[in-house]
């Protein structure tokens, strides 16, 4: 069995960006503006606090910059909306993300549409959902062909046109952001050299953070794709089907080996705290995956453990879209 750590794959995307951008610095010496990322966090929910630390630190290691707006629980959306747009004009911003959840007055979907596109790393908008639809994406190496973007530079015969009008040209092109998680689930995959072409891949769950964008990115990546979720028929002869088990519901331990056959691939994404007792009085405070770990590692290929898989490479992959909305700036 092989243990899928996503851990090693970060730290080598985080030493990649520090270099790069310490490459840019000093080529731009005194003009340099760092990768600059604005953070949304609307109430004090500690779990958001606790996941835009993490934000920081990565940012701070790599040289970047992030500024952290906190607005009051009860904003209005029209005053957060307000906030979003005076750093849409900002072009010294490259990135801007709300962290999730919000307060239950705010609608999602009208929030992060608010978000320039052109700035929207977290990929959730509509139009960056809408370029996922159309395969038109950054990381070119994630798919296997040309044909994968509508508007590709490469189809342009270069001897053809002057050097300065090909960079006019690149600087009307925009691919979408693929949103952290499903990157961070493509990176893994391609670290470890795991082919998914006409692979059957089952993912459990549906949202539009995790569960369509992966579903979206397989399909890029010619598989054969099937979406589980909560109304689903006959799960488990679903997911014993699938060469690749990619389950993103926040069930700790929900899977077992009655879901499974034998040498599948298994992504677990469903990160969830629980409390376990240790005594009379005292509990312990323990990550789990949706994977009961212990009774499927016995008959999985290949398994992400919990923590240490696919949730390291939520935060590099985040910093990687902001790094090429701040490259695209550069141009």
């Amino acid at each position: 069995m092989i243990l899928l750590r996503g851990i090693d794959i970060r730290d080598n995307k985080k030493e990649n960006l520090r270099s790069r951008i310490n490459e840019i610095k000093e080529r731009e010496g005194d003009s340099f503006i760092p990768p600059t990322l604005v953070i949304f966090q609307i109430g004090d929910n500690k779990a958001s606090t606790v996941y835009i630390g993490q934000k920081k630190k990565f940012a701070e290691y790599i040289g970047a910059e992030v500024l952290h707006i906190m607005l009051p629980e009860y904003v209005s959306e029209s005053d957060l909306i307000a906030e979003i747009q005076n750093y849409n004009n900002d072009d010294s911003v490259h990135g801007i993300i709300v962290q999730l959840p919000l307060p239950r007055h705010l609608l999602v979907h009208n929030i992060t549409n608010a978000i320039d596109y052109r700035k929207d790393v977290d990929g959730l908008s509509s139009t960056s959902l809408g370029l996922l639809v159309q395969r038109n994406f950054k990381a070119d190496e994630s798919v296997g062909d040309s044909e994968t973007s509508i508007f590709s530079v490469q189809a342009f015969n270069a001897s053809e046109f002057l050097n300065e009008k090909i960079d006019k040209f690149k600087k009307t092109i925009f691919k979408g952001f693929i949103p952290a998680t499903a990157k961070g689930v493509l990176s893994l995959l391609n670290e470890y050299d795991i082919d998914v072409v006409g692979k059957r891949v089952c993912i459990i769950g549906r949202s539009v953070l995790v569960g369509k964008p992966i579903a979206l990115v397989m399909l890029a990546k010619d598989a054969t794709v099937t979406i589980c979720h909560s109304k689903t028929f006959n799960l488990k002869e679903i997911t014993k089907a699938s060469d690749i088990l990619i389950s993103a519901i926040g069930a700790p331990g929900f899977i077992d080996k009655s879901f499974l056959s034998y040498d599948q691939i298994l992504i677990d994404v469903g990160i969830t705290s629980v409390d376990i007792s240790v005594g009379e009085s005292e509990n312990l405070r323990k990550i789990c995956g949706d994977f009961a770990f212990d009774d499927v590692s016995n008959v999985a290929k290949a398994i992400t453990p919990v923590p240490g898989g696919v949730g390291p490479l939520t935060v590099a992959s985040l910093f990687e879209n902001l790094f090429e909305s701040f490259h695209d700036s550069l141009l």
